[in-house]
């Protein structure tokens, strides 16, 4: 499926960007992803929203000093985590900037350069949300941010699944990181996901809830099961300055992500699976386990 790029952005409905990046105690992580933001032109992305969620490290103050008036903060008064901080930074969002596409992110993520000029060049209401290829700052996939499509949707990728695939069964591999063209996905992580508003008019906001870890894939999923269409573009390109789980070692560290990891393989299908469970996580588990011997 190869995209037209003969339109202007407006044209082909680009439109406002807004980004939200939450962020706790990571003050180092922000001064590079922040920078990296507000120096895109201002026609491809109107506001940076930061949600501070209580950060105790000087995040509040070095922000207050920043003047660029595309930069919105929001201070929680508490630490929302992840999940709450990406439902109270849509919400306002939505309702305070009115923008075509909702852009997420962690604070130790940034776009690469153009990522944000391509998703404008670009016919993008071809799908209701658009996943970034996510990479190491050495180049490397980031694998824990790797799009993914449900197995249980699809019994060619069960079957590969079940049969050795693991976590590469039901998870894009190389080829699309590499395809000219976007592939459809039905699950997709926080780091460089555009959202637009119809797709919030479908399956609402994440849940905060979760507090970390799970909404991203939860959210993303319900937007499949709705009926809304996302696709992963290799071409918006991403930086994640983050190791969990690496493209070349199953094992997962710290340990208690094991866990995570587990409950979000669960939420694709629960009590469905108990041999699927087996298969997708007897590789990283082990190999975590072993780490510690």
């Amino acid at each position: 499926m190869k995209m037209d790029s003969g339109l202007t952005a407006q044209q082909q409905g680009a439109g406002r960007v807004v980004a939200v990046v939450v962020t706790y105690n990571r003050l180092a992580q922000l001064q590079v992803t922040l920078p990296r933001l507000l120096a895109t032109a201002p026609e491809h992305l109107e506001v940076v929203l930061v949600v501070d969620n209580a950060s105790t490290d000087g995040t509040g103050d070095w922000l207050a000093t920043q003047t660029d008036p595309r930069l919105k903060v929001l201070r929680c008064a508490t630490n929302l985590g992840g999940a709450g901080g990406f439902e109270t930074g849509m919400r306002q969002a939505m309702s305070q900037f009115n923008p075509d596409w909702v852009l997420v992110m962690d604070d130790d993520a940034r776009p690469e350069p153009s990522a944000l000029e391509v998703f404008h060049a670009h016919d993008r209401r071809k799908a209701e949300a658009w996943a970034a290829a996510v990479y190491h700052p050495d180049g490397r996939i980031c694998d824990m941010n790797r799009p993914s499509v449900n197995p249980f949707w699809n019994p060619v990728v069960l079957r590969r699944t079940v049969t050795g695939g693991g976590r590469n069964g039901f998870h894009i591999g190389r080829a699309e990181y590499e395809a000219a063209s976007p592939t459809s996905i039905d699950g997709a992580s926080f780091v460089g996901l555009f959202i637009s508003p119809a797709a919030i008019a479908r399956v609402g906001y994440p849940d905060g809830s979760l507090f970390i870890y799970g909404d991203d894939v939860l959210y993303t999923l319900g937007l499949r099961r709705a009926g809304g269409e996302i696709l992963f573009d290799p071409a918006l390109r991403f930086e994640h300055d983050f190791s969990s789980i690496g493209e070349d070692t199953p094992r997962i560290t710290p340990l208690w992500k094991v866990y995570y990891w587990r409950c979000q393989l669960n939420s694709l299908a629960p009590r469905k699976w108990p041999v699927l469970e087996r298969q997708m996580l007897a590789a990283p588990f082990q190999a975590s386990k072993a780490s510690i011997r």
